[in-house]
């Protein structure tokens, strides 16, 4: 029996699924959550699949072990990774950002040329190809973005360098004649400014961030495991530095970070 008033574990590689937790507060004000960010070894996007899996199941092993209601796994790489692993694994429901977001564009494109921009580990995984391939008429263009996170992270998402990193990054996509853009990392939506920008008004951006964000909300109700009458907590760990995932998240998410605490059984710590 799952207990309704345990938190949400919200798990991500590092900083991008903040912004997964966000959505999820706006959807779930009254729901406590446990963000844990393995920043320590971050970023998973250049690792080995077999890799981020291992460091992914050790994470999400710790956030069961805490007593979390559901799990989320706020991070593009680490569902490719782990997904079919982590539901057989833990009794509690698995939410990730794939699938939700596959759905949505799928909806939303009126041509079936659907883009997406993710990175490597993403992929190399083919883990959206996977998602749409029994969907007819669709076709599926990806282009792996990788020095995103380096500008979403250092606070940079303007000026002509970025610009000119985003159109040569979606070049591609906009020859192959894309009407619908999955932003495949959770970092990427702080960038639609200067995605739609580069992209046009003619083509809808979908977020994986919100689209989990919605079905972590359809999940908890179908369950009967949403509270109503309590005021959400919010506990950040991470497995690098305190100090430095305080600054990045409140540069990413604003004032939402709280204290946060090192999980130096996991990661490297330092």
């Amino acid at each position: 029996m799952i207990d309704r008033d345990a938190p949400i574990g919200i798990f991500d590689s590092g900083f991008g699924g903040l912004t997964v937790a966000r959505a999820v507060w706006d959807q779930l004000p009254a729901e406590d959550t446990i963000y844990l960010g393995d920043t320590a070894r971050a970023p998973y996007g250049p690792l080995p699949i077999s890799q981020v899996r291992e460091y992914a199941l050790e994470c999400l092993d710790h956030l069961v072990a805490m007593g979390v209601k559901a799990l989320v796994i706020a991070c593009n790489s680490a569902s490719s990774a782990v997904l079919r692993d982590a539901r057989e694994r833990y009794a509690v429901p698995v939410i990730e950002v794939i699938l939700p977001a596959a759905r949505r564009a799928v909806k939303a494109t009126r041509t079936g040329h659907i883009g997406v921009i993710c990175t490597v580990a993403t992929a190399t995984s083919q883990s959206y190809d996977d998602a749409m391939a029994a969907v007819p008429g669709v076709r599926l263009h990806t282009a792996p973005c990788p020095l995103f996170v380096d500008y979403v992270e250092r606070g940079i998402t303007g000026g002509d360098e970025l610009l000119g990193l985003a159109r040569g990054y979606l070049a591609p996509l906009q020859e192959a004649g894309i009407d619908t853009l999955i932003l495949g990392c959770t970092h990427y939506p702080l960038l639609t400014g200067v995605l739609g920008y580069v992209l046009g008004d003619a083509v809808t951006l979908v977020s994986s961030s919100e689209e989990c964000a919605k079905d972590v909300y359809a999940t908890l109700t179908d369950l009967d495991l949403t509270r109503t009458d309590h005021s959400g907590e919010r506990l950040f760990l991470t497995t690098g530095n305190p100090e430095k995932f305080s600054g990045i998240g409140r540069r990413l998410i604003g004032s939402h970070i709280d204290a946060v605490e090192q999980l130096v059984a996991l990661g490297v710590g330092g």
